[in-house]
């Protein structure tokens, strides 16, 4: 008898026994749920919001996940959960996700919004109440329910997430089982048995959680790798951008995909924006330096754990500068010049540390953002400091990005903020360049289905030429 192999079919069956459970337990509140109405989801998608969003539990929540996970800290966590949550209830406030949400006389079509079922998120370390709060919160707004498969260092914050969440459902006559987490402790195999019952994914986290959701057969939404560069052109207000840069790179220890990892400045404002960025806090790093931060912060190729999110004060007593540390800096800067896994301040780093690259000229500095995208980062977005809108258009335009964010704190833009368009949300879809399925900020849409109903209308043919005459025109039948 092959002992190994029973314990591990013993093991999976266990697995598949305790996931199964879970799931039937939410196909049985979400079935009745997703016909409530509106008013139904909307109070649910409101309990959960106000779970996260009360200042007591808020903070409860913000200090649990720094001392759990050691990433970011307290108060940046304070502000994530409240503002992120705050701006979700705004973009979803008044919009339908049940019944008939639109009409179309004309074209004899009318739309019909549907659950997809119970859906499985899959959620960070680094935002072990946020992101989770989010993803609930899209998930009930559309008629569905959720489980959660946090990361395990996340797991007590999720957890006390949702009994919070639990608590404001009761008040409102819900199911507790439309919300449930995975139980301790977290395994491969659990949430690897969690999608492949669930109706959809949604995955937050390391490309590794995002290739497991694509490849466990059901429909999965999964976001891109952070690697987020930012331009300050020659026309930028040096001091807004040094102010702007500062404030992205050290919200919660840079723990965010969004916040900038290199910065590419134009040669004739190089120096001036070295020195506006020192202004507001930031140290650069001579050579010696750089390579003793280089040995601390990658062990084999591998970003070392105990300088991930970590301020950069801690960050450069590890390195051995403590000389540097002393004074307290809000970031630490490194001059780059190469790309690739030979560079490795080229890639991301979450933590506040700065790659910066001298560029000729914008257009110098665009392809400087290819090299470094083409290594890592392509289609979350590139940040841009400058004072001429077109430069903007002519990076969403050539390079590969989802996202532009021009004259903004890029980690607090990205993710939707009160003084931009975008929707709030925790996960960033990067598109085909990132390997992704989508090149949207996340949000209510992708948790629901939509029916349409199609009646006759008087038919309409074109007329050929109509829709070829410039075409025969030009090159001939």
């Amino acid at each position: 008898m092959n002992v190994k192999a029973t314990t591990a079919e013993t093991m999976q069956r266990d697995v598949g026994r305790v996931v199964g459970e879970l799931v039937a337990r939410a196909r049985h509140a979400q079935r009745d749920f997703q016909f409530a109405g509106q008013d139904a989801l909307d109070a649910a998608a409101n309990a959960a919001a106000w779970a996260i969003m009360e200042p007591s539990r808020n903070r409860r929540l913000a200090e649990l996940a720094v001392a759990d996970t050691s990433l970011g800290n307290a108060d940046d966590k304070f502000r994530k959960n409240y503002r992120k949550t705050l701006g979700l209830l705004r973009d979803l406030h008044g919009q339908k996700t049940c019944g008939v949400i639109a009409r179309d006389d004309a074209a004899g079509i009318v739309e019909i919004a549907r659950a997809v079922g119970v859906v499985a998120a899959i959620t960070p370390s680094t935002n072990p109440a946020a992101t989770p709060a989010n993803k609930i919160v899209n998930a009930l707004k559309c008629g569905n329910a959720v489980i959660v498969a946090p990361s395990p260092k996340g797991y007590t914050s999720c957890a006390l997430l949702v009994g919070f969440i639990h608590e404001q459902l009761a008040k409102a006559g819900l199911a507790a089982d439309l919300v449930q987490v995975l139980p301790p402790p977290i395994s491969k195999a659990a949430t690897a048995e969690l999608l492949r019952q669930c109706d959809l994914v949604v995955a937050t986290g390391s490309q590794a959680n995002v290739r497991m959701a694509y490849a466990s057969g059901t429909p999965a939404f999964g976001v891109g790798a952070g690697n987020v560069a930012s331009i300050v052109a020659a026309s930028a207000d040096l001091d807004d951008a040094a102010r702007k840069i500062t404030r992205s790179k050290t919200f919660d220890n840079a723990t965010s995909c969004s916040s900038e990892n290199s910065v590419v400045i134009e040669e004739t404002v190089y120096a001036r924006m070295l020195e506006a960025l020192a202004s507001n806090g930031g140290v650069l790093l001579d050579a010696a330096q750089k390579a003793r931060l280089q040995a601390a912060m990658w062990h084999d190729g591998k970003l070392a754990a105990e300088c991930t999110a970590k301020s950069a004060a801690q960050i450069a007593r590890l390195a051995g500068l403590d000389d540097i540390a002393a004074g307290q800096p809000a970031f630490l800067m490194v001059e780059e010049s190469g790309f690739g896994a030979e560079h490795p301040f080229s890639g991301e780093k979450l933590a506040p540390v700065l790659a910066v690259y001298r560029a000729h000229d914008f257009d110098d500095a665009a392809r400087v953002v290819q090299q470094i995208y083409a290594y890592m980062g392509a289609g979350h977005s590139v940040g841009l400091h400058s004072g001429d809108p077109g430069q903007a258009v002519q990076l969403g335009t050539t390079l590969p990005v989802a996202r532009v964010i021009a004259n903004q704190a890029h980690c607090l833009a990205t993710g939707g903020n009160f003084d931009n368009g975008l929707p709030f949300s925790l996960s960033m879809g990067c598109g085909t360049w990132g390997r992704n399925n989508f090149s949207s900020n996340l949000g209510f849409r992708q948790y629901m289905n939509t029916t349409r109903v199609a009646f006759p209308v008087e038919e309409r043919v074109p007329e050929l030429d109509d829709l070829l005459g410039d075409f025969f025109a030009r090159y001939g039948r």
